[in-house]
């Protein structure tokens, strides 16, 4: 458990309407954060941010409002829009922590494949697009089906935070520490983001197959 204190903090979900951002929203919240859900449509986030009213603190707004809102802010886009909305946000969000969360993944009949990323991953774009803020890669392997059921008391999984901000790569793991059952555990620099994002592919190869909602742990740590 980390001993840095996220307990203060305003968290951003950019694209919180989408189900991993959801899901990151009701958890957070959950813990007592504040927390500013993002769209495209700023009414389509504030029904959303409504849903989870009974949850904990929660509003909705436009991505660039919820960017600027934002202590640390989670980018939970589909990968086909993510690099023109960092583009678009880069002054909202100069000087903030964040977290990209986007897995540019491929769909065909043999099933889930990574995508090849100029940049090496689309943490890497991000760091490449927003060079006045202190990006981290985090939350890529974590199953939105569970993120988004009250049933589920506990997300049993490893957070792999990666980045090359020591101070900021701490944040991100308390910021996991908070959900009941997640553990943020560092996982490398900024440039081994790839393999990270690339495996859920084989996680949801490992759904498919055992009808399951598989995360990560890490051994020994």
């Amino acid at each position: 458990m980390s001993d840095v204190d996220v307990s203060a903090l305003t968290i951003a979900v950019l694209g919180g309407t989408g189900p991993q951002g959801r899901g990151l929203a009701r958890r957070f919240a959950a813990a007592g954060l504040e927390v500013v859900l993002g769209s495209r449509d700023a009414a389509r986030a504030a029904s959303a941010a409504d849903d989870l009213a009974s949850v904990g603190r929660v509003r909705g707004t436009s991505n660039a409002e919820a960017a600027a809102a934002g202590d640390v802010v989670l980018v939970v886009v589909p990968w086909d829009g993510h690099r023109e909305l960092l583009e678009s946000l880069a002054d909202e969000l100069a000087g903030k922590v964040v977290v990209d969360c986007v897995n540019p993944l491929g769909f065909d009949k043999q099933g889930p494949y990574a995508l090849p990323v100029e940049e090496g991953s689309a943490t890497q774009q991000a760091a490449a697009i927003l060079t006045g803020s202190r990006v981290v890669g985090a939350f890529h392997n974590v199953s939105a089906v569970l993120l988004e059921d009250p049933s589920v008391t506990s997300i049993d999984t490893d957070v792999l935070v990666l980045g090359d901000d020591r101070e900021a790569t701490d944040l991100v793991q308390a910021l996991a520490d908070v959900v009941p059952g997640m553990r943020g555990r560092y996982g490398g620099r900024l440039r081994n983001a790839h393999q990270v994002e690339a495996l859920t592919a084989n996680l949801i190869a490992i759904n498919r197959r055992y009808k399951a909602h598989a995360g990560i742990r890490v051994t020994d740590v």
